[in-house]
């Protein structure tokens, strides 16, 4: 009777985490904050606001009015770091959501859920070793349906966002010159580091690095190349962390402890250190939409001057 009784418990306490997990968490939207000291001494502050991963399906009306309401923060930069579709008919949601920040200067890259929309699996394969996600990834893709990923880029690049994908370009933010490599999605392989490869310009007063997935071979070359701020999102923060320790997975080769937030990139090629940020994004999988200990986010950072 003892081990029906705790047997019983653990079904009730597994059941009551999921309907948390799906029902409660994966709505609780928050606004993440940070300070980092990448700026030039005597420069003024400037603030950017940090969007990954909505992954929006038609019908997310709480979703789309949260980020509708982030363009009350008035922020300098904009910086989208992708997945924002997941069902083909959703990019009238997505241009909705983002509305109001479209007027603010703005950069962005995409994820895979620009591109195709994702396929039912069994969540579990999130916890799989990475070379099985990949082979995954290829048979998925076969069969994948196209989202409309042009559409989506003449929206935003129609007000204004720079596209950085495979691409560099500059940006006069507040009175500030910002230089930015982007790339491709890394997890789909599209990539081309080589072609933004190489140190930012002298006159430069910050050199961002902007991708959707954080592969390390993507964060040393921009880090090595002197990039200050490196900035991707695709890792959902772990989306089932453990209470106290945090994510297991981040569904790349970044280690699980700089899922999400700011961390330091180690120096590569005598550079000097990089700051990191990774966003846990705002959304799920449609087929997996549940995050625990993880809730979905964005980021506002305060950039300020290194002294």
């Amino acid at each position: 009777m003892v081990v029906k009784g705790m047997a019983l418990g653990a079904a009730a306490t597994a059941t009551a985490a999921l309907a948390y997990a799906a029902g409660y968490e994966v709505r609780s939207y928050r606004l993440r904050r940070f300070d980092l000291p990448v700026l030039p001494r005597g420069s003024r502050p400037l603030r950017v606001l940090h969007v990954s991963d909505l992954h929006l399906t038609p019908g997310q009306r709480r979703k789309v009015e949260w980020v509708r309401g982030l363009g009350a923060l008035e922020p300098d930069l904009v910086v989208n770091t992708g997945d924002n579709i997941a069902h083909p008919d959703a990019l009238p949601a997505v241009v909705e959501a983002f509305e109001p920040l479209l007027d603010r200067p703005g950069v962005f890259v995409f994820g895979s859920n620009d591109y195709f929309a994702p396929r039912p699996k069994n969540p579990a394969r999130y916890l799989a070793p990475l070379d099985w996600i990949r082979r995954d990834n290829d048979r998925d893709l076969a069969a994948a349906v196209e989202l409309p990923w042009k559409d989506l880029r003449a929206e935003f690049a129609g007000a204004g966002w720079l596209d950085l994908n495979n691409d560099r370009r500059t940006l006069t933010v507040d009175g500030r010159r910002l230089e930015f490599a982007g790339v491709d999605d890394p997890h789909l392989g599209r990539d081309q580091v080589d072609e933004v490869a190489g140190p930012p310009g002298d006159d430069a007063d910050l050199a961002v690095g902007v991708m959707h997935a954080p592969y390390q071979r993507v964060l040393d070359a921009m880090g090595g190349d002197g990039y200050r701020l490196l900035l991707a999102g695709h890792t959902h923060g772990g989306q089932i962390c453990v209470p106290g320790y945090g994510a297991l997975v981040t569904n790349c080769d970044l280690e699980p402890r700089r899922a999400k937030g700011v961390s330091r990139h180690p120096a590569v090629g005598g550079a000097s250190a990089a700051w990191l940020h990774v966003s846990a994004g705002l959304g799920t999988s449609p087929y997996a939409p549940v995050r625990f200990a993880c809730p979905p986010e964005a980021t506002l950072l305060t950039l300020v001057p290194a002294d």
